[in-house]
């Protein structure tokens, strides 16, 4: 009996285990693995002009710029920047599959078979002495197309395609010179310090940081002390009238995203809610999201934070006996009273919860200033850390995206999430908050 109780015993010693695995495995695959690939990438130079895979070789203007100021010779790198148009047997296929007249291909294959021009202006000239010629420019061009053969801005993925490529224009060179031509020509990423150091230097790193702060620090002193009112407003409330109520401000948290910022944006426009009723005051109209960018910002954050505390906080308000707040009644406690000595220091677990998942969202979201404002108006006037990472590795004017550098500003952001979580708990006394309960005997 002993020996069958034994493997029960083992197997419930190890339940908890099992339990936890799917747990574990989410927080490795959706948080520690893009963590460690972000602080990865933040030492590299991955941008949209070098690709994430690496092995990119492309002869562009900065290329033949960096061997034109080499010891290179002269006249290779003259030919590396060449075109020259041959009617060789790709070419000849190629323009099998346009769209030119089958007499006009036909006559080419007959006539220019084998023939190689050195500019465009020559096959020009050529095809114009045929008699089926392409008669519009559009003709021409297409057949230019289909036979020029040249290197620039071409990518090739190993050094044996780019070798090739050189060879289909005729250059042979040793490997050296190889070598040379294979470093100018490489855009692939390369390991760097760079970005942090650039971070640092940088003219706009303090102005945005100053702007996080602000962001951060108004909206999150909003979202919890509005989020407190509301619980402690509807807890005072009639059952019936308090469920409604909180249902109303939960329409912010469950509105889509862009639906819920035009509305914003319909309340702020010159022609919109706020200028028509202010215009019974006598205030001229305007674009009031222009003039205090801000305060529309927060307030379209905070009501989205203060109906997800406001649950929260609800249901810690309604879970504390209703024995204790009538025996503080009986005492003499008012409604305020009640509020300050027993109902905040019983809710001090889920003001810690609401305050650090509000604090880590505000500083690593960005999806309301990017709707209401996109970091504007004006230069970098809302325009905060996380929204900073965005534009610079995924969405920008310029189309540089900078993918290592945006992994550095990542890491920044999760450096000071860690840091902020730690001082949460220090404040809050965390220890003591998950103590085991005092019972007097």
């Amino acid at each position: 009996m002993q020996r069958m109780k034994e493997p029960v015993q083992r197997i419930r010693s190890y339940l908890p285990l099992w339990f936890m695995l799917p747990a574990a495995v989410s927080v490795t695959l959706f948080f520690v693995i893009p963590v460690l690939m972000t602080f990865v990438f933040s030492f590299t130079t991955m941008s949209s002009d070098t690709g994430i895979l690496g092995n990119r070789y492309v002869v562009s203007e900065a290329t033949i710029r960096t061997l034109k100021a080499g010891d290179l010779d002269a006249s290779l790198v003259q030919k590396l920047d060449s075109r020259i148009f041959a009617f060789d047997e790709a070419g000849l296929a190629a323009l099998q599959k346009s769209n030119l007249k089958p007499a006009v291909v036909k006559e080419i294959e007959e006539k220019l078979s084998g023939k190689v021009y050195a500019s465009e202006k020559q096959l020009f000239d050529a095809l114009k002495r045929l008699i089926n010629r392409p008669r519009s420019f559009k003709d021409r061009k297409t057949v230019s197309k289909a036979i020029v053969q040249t290197l620039r801005n071409r990518e090739f993925r190993t050094a044996e395609e780019f070798r090739a490529g050189l060879a289909s224009i005729g250059i042979e060179v040793k490997d050296d010179v190889f070598d040379v031509l294979l470093d100018a020509a490489n855009t692939s990423w390369k390991w760097t310090t760079r970005n942090y150091s650039e971070l640092m230097a940088s003219d706009f790193t303090g102005k945005i940081l100053a702007n996080t702060a602000f962001y951060v620090v108004l909206t999150l002193f909003f979202n919890v002390g509005f989020a407190l009112l509301l619980a402690l407003a509807t807890f005072y409330m009639p059952s019936g009238q308090s469920k409604f109520f909180r249902a109303v401000w939960l329409i912010p948290r469950v509105s889509p995203s862009v639906i819920y910022i035009m509305l914003w944006r319909w309340l702020s426009y010159d022609g919109g809610f706020i200028s028509y009723v202010l215009g019974f005051f006598g205030v001229e109209p305007e674009n009031w999201l222009n003039e205090y960018p801000w305060t529309f910002v927060i307030m379209s954050n905070g009501f989205v934070g203060a109906s997800m505390g406001m649950i929260i906080f609800a249901s810690a308000v309604v879970a504390i006996p209703s024995d204790v707040l009538h025996a503080a009644e009986v005492d003499g406690a008012y409604k305020w009273q009640q509020v300050r000595r027993i109902i905040l220091p019983l809710m001090a677990w889920p003001i810690l919860f609401i305050t650090t998942y509000q604090t880590l969202s505000l500083m690593t979201s960005f999806e309301y200033i990017l709707l209401l404002t996109d970091g504007g108006p004006g230069f970098f006037t809302t325009e905060v850390w996380a929204l900073n990472a965005y534009h610079t590795a995924l969405s920008n004017y310029f189309g540089n995206l900078r993918y290592g550098f945006g992994a550095t500003l990542a890491v920044v952001l999760v450096a000071v999430g860690i840091a902020m979580s730690l001082i949460y708990l220090r404040l809050f006394d965390f220890k003591k908050l998950v103590a085991e309960p005092l019972i007097e005997n």
